[in-house]
């Protein structure tokens, strides 16, 4: 979208060249150069990749600026059981910056990441990054800073790097804004940003919708989904602790900066607006400091992925400004205030001190709910039920229908399903299910759950209906938040009991998974061949038959941070679904 651009336009900068690969993004850079560059000038944008991208031999550059993609460093990728940076083609894209600095030596260079760049592949690829730009001829003064502190709206910590060829080191200024800032000036807030936007109809009436609207509308503002969780002291406790993004069912808190914008995310990837509704484009631009009049071409999806993929403009026009006191000898507009080398900020602690204030926040809110018993709709119901090859589980007959009977018995509930129709005769495995420490948000103390044979398909399906049952009662939004997420300790145990001889050794293997053995850890082929009890040889064949179970596999063909010959199953029962990243990626 082109926010360190505009930043460095404002501070005087001549932008001359813009590399974006993605042509939809190109768009918005094109609408505003040339005639209407009032942002970005003149400069010429290139839609190409930047390993295709080769600067004209009489081109002259004083300063290069830009962030190469950063998923492989983020959060998300740290979720996936490490980071996969290096590994990964987008962690690479750096060497592409030190080819173009080696290329055209400028004074200098700004080069912003998110801060999990310092711990990919265990810190050997901040080692690399480093080694590379002083291999072309430049000095690195690095920072870990968030947005906020220099007055921006919104809490965003990112990694900036500014290289200088003459070998000296750059001071990074100090905070504007914030408890750092050496005077009174407190952070400017989301309320702030977005006042005076004004709303059409609409937009002041649009609302969320789908599964989890009703929850959105009850979340404090300042809150997310943990609201809804045990440790917040929620009485009726929905997820598990640790178990979604800290942006899903995010509202923000009109009187602080918001948590950071994401470009992607789910149809309840937040932040929202304080009245539960979505902020609109103009108000995200105005939580990014991206100027009202720039103009952002593509639909809301587009705009938004922009919007978050860019640096916020104000923090790069200070950082601007630095660099043209430090290297080019001007006089800023107004005086700048540097960090001392081993100056420490603050916003690290400050963060962590934030949970007392959530809590509060919920207790407050949680005061003033009336505390409901759920788990008594019914005592038994048959239905029919499809699941289809993308494990989606739908009301519907018809050819193909599984039979779901469910009983509640004593302080147990039974679920049975078949194909066609439920009989009378013994089950060929049930798998009972009970909390480990006595507490786990259902209603009962046990749950069985059982199918007349060996079927893939009612395997998952099982699983599927007990799911599905828990909705239904508004106890647990699906498995995993029963369970805990798959790096904490589990909250049940299962036990799997096979009553007729299972069809191949495979399922010998699913019974252990159940009972989960080998599960929860990335383990190397050779100890899961002896947990599970097949020759090495058969791991990825039991791996393939788990995912066709619905389970999520994951192995180096899916995550390339995870080394090869070794695999990962979070949980000891089948997650996927049609929204699972997973479902799509295969096993090598």
């Amino acid at each position: 979208m082109g926010g360190l651009d505009i930043a460095f336009h404002d501070a005087g900068f001549n932008i001359t060249q813009m590399v974006e690969i993605e042509k939809k993004f190109t768009s918005t850079l094109l609408r505003n150069t040339g005639a209407a560059g009032r942002y970005l000038g003149n400069g010429e944008v290139h839609c190409i990749d930047i390993r295709q991208f080769v600067p004209a031999v009489e081109s002259k550059f004083d300063f290069i600026i830009g962030g190469p993609p950063c998923q492989t460093f983020s959060a998300a990728a740290r979720r996936a059981s490490g980071v996969s940076g290096m590994n990964d083609e987008r962690g690479t894209l750096f060497q592409e910056y030190v080819r173009l600095l080696s290329t055209v030596k400028p004074k200098g260079f700004l080069f912003e990441n998110v801060y999990g760049i310092t711990g990919a592949n265990g810190g050997r690829a901040w080692e690399l990054i480093q080694e590379g730009f002083s291999n072309a001829g430049y000095k690195v003064s690095w920072r870990i800073l968030d947005t906020a502190d220099y007055g921006v709206p919104q809490h965003r910590e990112r990694m900036f790097i500014v290289g200088l060829r003459d070998g000296s080191s750059f001071k990074f200024p100090q905070p504007t804004h914030g408890p750092d800032c050496g005077g009174s000036r407190p952070y400017f807030s989301a309320a702030n940003a977005i006042e005076g936007v004004i709303l059409d109809d609409a937009e002041q009436s649009s609302r969320v919708t789908g599964r989890y609207e009703q929850l959105l509308e009850q979340v404090p503002p300042g809150l997310n989904y943990s609201y809804f969780t045990e440790k917040m002291g929620h009485p009726n406790p929905i997820f598990a602790w640790r178990s979604k993004f800290s942006d899903f069912l995010y509202k923000a808190n009109p009187d602080c900066p918001i948590r950071t914008l994401k470009a992607q995310g789910g149809q309840f990837t937040g932040p929202f607006h304080w009245d539960s509704r979505p902020f609109t484009i103009t108000e995200l631009k105005r939580l990014q400091t991206v100027p009202d009049d720039y103009e952002i071409v593509g639909k809301r999806g587009t705009a938004v992925h922009q919007i978050g993929n860019s640096v916020p403009p104000q923090v790069a026009r200070i950082l601007a400004i630095a660099v043209l006191d430090q290297v080019f000898g001007l006089t800023p507009p107004k005086r700048i205030n540097y960090l001392s080398e081993n100056e420490l900020l603050g916003f690290r602690s400050r963060k962590r001190s934030k949970t007392t204030s959530y809590r509060t926040t919920a207790s407050d809110a949680i005061s003033t709910l009336e505390v409901t018993t759920n788990g008594k709709l019914h005592n038994s119901k048959s239905h029919t039920r499809i699941l289809t090859d993308k494990f989606h589980w739908a009301e519907g007959n018809g050819e193909g229908a599984i039979s779901v009977r469910f009983k509640t018995l004593k302080d147990n509930w039974t679920i049975d399903v078949a194909i066609k129709q439920i009989t009378r005769k013994a089950a060929a495995f049930v798998l009972h299910i009970a909390p480990i420490s006595g507490q786990w948000g259902l209603p009962v103390s046990s749950v069985r759950l059982r199918s007349d044979e060996f079927s893939p398909k009612l395997f998952t399906s099982l699983w599927k209906a007990f799911e599905e049952e828990m909705k239904e009662r508004h106890l647990k939004a699906d498995l995993v938040q029963l369970c805990n997420y798959y790096q904490y300790d589990p909250s049940f145990s299962v036990t799997a009991e096979f009553t007729a001889p299972p069809p191949s050794l495979a399922w010998n293997s699913v019974k252990k998974v159940c009972e989960g053995v080998g599960v929860r850890a990335t383990l190397p082929l050779r100890d899961l061949s002896e947990l599970w009890e097949v020759p090495k040889k058969d791991v990825l064949q039991v791996a393939q038959f788990l995912r066709q179970l619905g389970y999520e596999v994951r192995n180096s063909g899916t995550n390339p941070e995870i080394p090869k010959g070794h695999f990962l199953v979070p949980y000891s029962f089948p997650t996927l679904n049609p929204r699972s990243v997973q479902l799509n990626k295969h096993l090598v």
